[in-house]
């Protein structure tokens, strides 16, 4: 399970910064000053997330604690929920079209799956022996 946190982690960090020089150089003709930062903050998120998601597998890989491999868990599913409803706000706005109910939801639900597995990996952390 730690190899594909792992891998996880590398790939969405690799995105992250592609994402984030695409929308440095790419949108801004595309989409409102708003908008670039709505999309910035997924991106900044999704980074800090990967990171998580390395230090998580690392982590992993040395004490095999369930709430460790929860937390692995539960930051791929934030990264993908906020940070992907982000993409597609932006993305939605920048065609010119209103954000559906739902994926706006997606943000939020996407945060607390991100607030879960910061609070898995702490009771993983108080679980050491």
């Amino acid at each position: 399970m730690h190899k594909t946190f792992l891998t996880l982690a590398v790939l969405f960090g690799a995105v992250a910064v592609a994402l984030g020089a695409f929308g440095a150089h790419g949108l801004k003709k595309a989409v409102p000053p708003e908008a670039i930062a709505v999309f910035q903050t997924g991106v900044q998120y999704q980074m800090y997330h990967s990171l998580a998601l390395l230090a998580t597998g690392l982590i992993y890989e040395r004490f095999r604690i369930a709430w460790t491999r929860w937390a692995g868990y539960l930051f791929v599913c934030g990264i993908i929920l906020f940070s992907g409803s982000l993409y597609v706000i932006t993305a939605l706005r920048a065609a010119g079209h209103a954000t559906p109910t739902i994926v706006g939801i997606m943000t939020p639900v996407g945060g607390l799956f991100f607030i879960c597995g910061w609070l898995s990996l702490l009771i993983a952390i108080l679980k050491w022996r």
